[in-house]
């Protein structure tokens, strides 16, 4: 049985808080002392990956403190508990089973009867099975021709997860000849968004999922109606434009407005739904049911890892325990997540919420103040584009932030050219190669305008190349990386109490009910 403690509680937090500042990382990069610590400090991920954390300020001693961490906080076994079907969300007392979707870790998992993880692939399987009949022309539109995009509507994750990874294996699809369908998505409640993606959409040939687990969400059925209103004018039938991926008990479940409904359950939160039908449906429709599997395969081995009490052998649990000491210990509030890859330019914003979401929580699982910091602010963008906009604070800026970046060795379309003696991938990865030796070593100048102090601390995720796999892998790394600081902080990293304030007030405006400073500020808004 794991007992939950505050961190502050640990007597390796005390260790932990002794070790501050302890390594130099200009010092233990420079020369062929570095060679040899890039090397060593290196952690095999699932899908051919690699974490390497040779430009975190760890050795020896803090890696030691951190295992002493990990085994007090008994953080393998709570991952245990929670995929073996215990309650990890306490503040709606619910199971926590978005790993369940993608593999059996451990034992079954039965709900009022129900087998979760059968209940997760037969959802799966309705999924692959309406995007087979969708390729092969056996569901047509109204004038018997195919459909050509989807559109997905949802906020939250139901958005995010699934629009970064479909836009991170887009290209690859079309390169590797299973891209079936062009995905698009709508999200903001702003008219604008959706008034914009259907004058882009070829209404005729397009099918439109309604995301959405209660079936009540607001922004999603405002602009589910703005589309069906957009059918209608089209003089099509929006029931035979529709689907919905919603909860068996939602309104949208047995409606006759949809060709379908494809269930998810309160077991998996929206931020973690990508292995749900949220991302399934939309994802099989745009590249094959075959495409979505490998992204579960990927991240059903990187799962695995997750179980290793070893954390030299955990990247997941090892990238956690980093990051738990750079922001309790070293003090840094931020960080940066620096994909060197285009086809990862929503990742980072699907991170945020996933981190953001998870850990962004003053009070502990029992609803109890804590007294140390949480969850960092987490931003990022792709390189190289980042390094000519926000790299001048990250270098040279009076705040430390916390540094973690991707690359791959090859490109995913394979088309390049040669200029200067090297292709534009080689300069790609030479920079995300120089961007870690420069952060970390600096530059000594007289002028002190030009001088880089360095000491700015990073770690690199490295791969071949960003297949479905690997992208699966990658997203497993940093949901479980959330879930093991979660444990560490001991919070509820699954409810999201903090978005739901926003939501009761809008609700009020919109009512007439508002008074005092509300009511002034929708006045200010001609509301």
């Amino acid at each position: 049985m794991v007992s939950w403690k505050d961190f502050d509680s640990l007597s390796s937090y005390e260790t932990l808080q002794s070790l501050k500042n302890h390594v130099d990382v200009k010092k233990e990069l420079s020369g062929e002392n570095g060679a040899e610590r890039v090397r060593k400090y290196n952690c095999e991920m699932a899908a051919g990956l690699n974490y390497n954390y040779a430009s975190k300020e760890v050795d020896e001693a803090v890696l030691k403190a951190l295992q002493e961490l990990s085994d007090e906080a008994q953080l393998t076994e709570k991952f245990e508990e929670l995929y073996n079907g215990a309650i990890i969300n306490t503040g709606e007392n619910r199971l926590v089973l978005h790993h369940l979707a993608r593999n059996q870790l451990g034992k079954d998992v039965v709900v009022d009867g129900v087998n979760k993880r059968e209940f997760y692939v037969s959802q799966q399987k309705k999924a692959a099975d309406f995007a087979n009949k969708v390729h092969n022309g056996e569901i047509v539109n109204e004038n018997g021709e195919p459909f050509t995009t989807v559109v997905q509507i949802g906020i939250g994750g139901s958005d995010l997860g699934p629009r970064a990874l479909y836009i991170a294996l887009e290209n690859w699809a079309k390169a590797n000849q299973t891209f079936k369908m062009e995905a698009r998505f709508i999200s903001n409640v702003d008219p604008d968004d959706a008034a914009a993606v259907l004058n882009a959409t070829d209404l005729a040939h397009a099918l439109f999922i309604v995301v959405s687990k209660s079936g009540t969400t607001l922004e999603t059925l405002t602009n589910e109606q703005f589309v069906k209103d957009a059918l209608i004018q089209a003089g099509l039938d929006p029931s035979k434009h529709m689907l919905a991926v919603t909860s068996e008990t939602s309104p949208l479940a047995k409606s006759p407005d949809y060709l379908t409904a494809v269930f998810m359950d309160d077991y998996i939160g929206g931020r973690y739904s990508s292995v749900s039908a949220v991302g399934g449906m939309v994802l099989s429709l745009a590249f094959g049911p075959e495409v979505f599997a490998k992204i579960l395969e990927g991240m059903a081995k990187e799962d695995q890892l997750a179980t290793n009490k070893n954390i030299l052998e955990n990247p997941d649990l090892l990238d956690a325990l980093i990051g738990v000491y750079e922001r309790n210990v070293q003090g840094y509030p931020v960080t940066a997540v620096l994909p060197y890859s285009q086809a990862l330019a929503r990742f980072p914003a699907h991170l945020q919420q996933c981190d953001m979401e998870s850990n962004g929580k003053s009070v502990n699982r029992f609803g109890q103040p804590i007294h140390y910091v949480t969850g960092p602010v987490i931003f990022g963008e792709p390189g190289t584009n980042g390094q000519h906009s926000f790299y001048q604070l990250l270098h040279q800026g009076t705040d430390i932030i916390s540094l973690q970046f991707v690359g791959f060795k090859n490109s995913q379309i394979g088309k390049d050219v040669n200029i200067e003696n090297s292709t534009s991938q080689q300069k790609l990865n030479a920079n995300v190669a120089a961007q870690i030796v420069a952060f970390a070593c600096g530059k000594e100048d007289t002028n002190q305008n030009k001088n880089f102090e360095g000491g700015r601390p990073s770690s690199i995720i490295i791969g071949e190349q960003l297949t479905p796999a690997a992208l699966g892998a990658l997203l497993a790394h940093f949901e479980n990386k959330i879930m093991f600081q979660g444990f560490v902080w001991n919070l509820n990293s699954f409810d999201q109490e903090g978005v739901q304030l926003g939501k009761v007030l809008a609700k009020k405006v919109l009512s007439g009910n508002s008074d005092g400073a509300l009511k002034v500020y929708a006045d200010l808004l001609n509301i």
